[in-house]
């Protein structure tokens, strides 16, 4: 990211330069430096503009429906048209998706781990309050972004993890069910454990691979969705009085080792909602996610000016420049998994951004949009060409 240079010299107590000014003109942390002074200003802030209502999600935000035939995206923008709370709404449509035992990359019939158990893992932030909440590896609770959003209303904390988070939940008043798997779930599952047999008497890497290649092999034969083996919905959305939240929901990755959290319920990887400037989420492989802190850096780079397109390719780009393990490489020595991330600004501003222009089943990249106009699938904008695979 571009920086200013400064001009060598010293400032005495009576040049008039505010320490705001003097840090964005020295370039001195290009993405730190405007939260530094963001902090610095007062609550103030929070005041009310109007704005252009929508909400943004993953593809599969426009797909799972209702009783009433309404996808994620329409359900939150008529809910926060018709007056509710934006994080309420948009938990409304993404419950839809957690309840769809159809969908199994969220909730309810989300593939499980390794032991065949269905750990969810969630997030919320609301911009406006300056709250969020999470969950990690909860079992038996259908719609883990209710309880994050319980989390975040009834506790101190941001995050609850496990059995603890099981206990909570059951604390406040969620029905715990012994198993989360459908009939699709558990066959999927055990197909997966058939070709993987032989693992356990392999070293823990070798294993892990083993496991890696057994589901992506899946994924080729096209048992399971490309998009649903690292599979998520992520939702974002602003109001006409220019609020905006954010959800992420997930089962997490396929026959995952037990007790792995990827980057959904960790605020700044999954998701991050600043209510002066806007938020974004992730999809797709949460390692990389979680280590480029993908969804953090993309509010910073919008604060620091750039387009939400343009900041959810920086992001992209970091994690090209993050991937440099072997086995995390395709034949081109880039990425060989996908991730895409989902960038909306205050001023209305909206982008689907992919690492890949295509999934490994062909399928063009695209993302869920709604406005005034209606839900629809939107392309999203491509760092590489091709599939992950190629």
């Amino acid at each position: 990211m571009r920086q200013s240079a400064v001009s060598s010299g010293t400032m005495n107590t009576n040049q008039s330069m505010s320490r705001r000014s003097f840090m964005a003109a020295s370039g001195i942390g290009a993405l730190i430096s405007p939260t530094v002074a963001a902090l610095a200003q007062s609550p103030q802030l929070l005041t009310k503009r109007s704005a252009k209502p929508m909400v943004v999600a993953s593809a599969n935000g426009n797909k799972s429906k209702d009783a009433a035939g309404l996808t994620c995206v329409a359900k939150a923008f008529q809910s926060m048209t018709g007056g509710a709370d934006v994080l309420d709404a948009l938990i409304a449509g993404v419950n839809i998706l957690e309840l769809d035992p159809e969908e199994d990359s969220v909730g309810y019939g989300g593939l499980p781990n390794a032991e065949g158990v269905v750990q969810l893992d969630a997030s919320v932030m609301h911009g406006p309050r300056k709250q969020a909440g999470a969950v990690a590896c909860l079992e038996g609770v259908r719609t883990p972004s209710l309880v994050a959003k319980k989390v975040m209303v009834e506790t101190d904390h941001h995050l609850l993890v496990g059995p603890d988070a099981q206990r909570f939940a059951r604390n406040m008043g969620f029905k715990i069910e012994d198993d989360l798997n459908t009939v699709k779930s558990r066959k999927l599952w055990l197909e997966w454990k058939r070709r993987t047999d032989r693992s356990p008497f392999l070293k823990p890497k070798e294993r892990a691979e083993a496991w890696r290649r057994a589901g992506q092999a899946m994924v080729g034969e096209g048992l399971i969705e490309p998009e649903h083996f690292h599979g998520t919905v992520h939702c974002i959305g602003l109001n006409a009085k220019g609020a905006v939240a954010g959800v992420t929901s997930t089962s997490g990755l396929a026959w995952k080792v037990p007790g792995r959290v990827g980057d959904s319920p960790i605020l700044g990887a999954g998701l991050y909602v600043d209510g002066e400037v806007g938020g974004a989420g992730s999809t797709g492989h949460g390692e990389a996610s979680m280590f480029s802190l993908g969804s953090f850096l993309i509010v910073e780079a919008m604060r620091n000016g750039m387009s939400p397109k343009d900041a959810g390719l920086t992001a992209l780009k970091r994690v090209v420049a993050n991937t440099v393990e072997k086995r995390l490489l395709n034949s081109r020595g880039k990425p060989n998994f996908n991730v895409r991330y989902y960038a909306l600004s205050t001023k209305g501003e909206f982008a689907g951004l992919s690492l890949y222009e295509y999934s490994d089943n062909g399928k063009r990249a695209q993302f869920a949009v709604c406005t005034e106009d209606g839900p629809r699938l939107a392309s999203a904008e491509s760092l590489l060409p091709g599939r992950p695979s190629d």
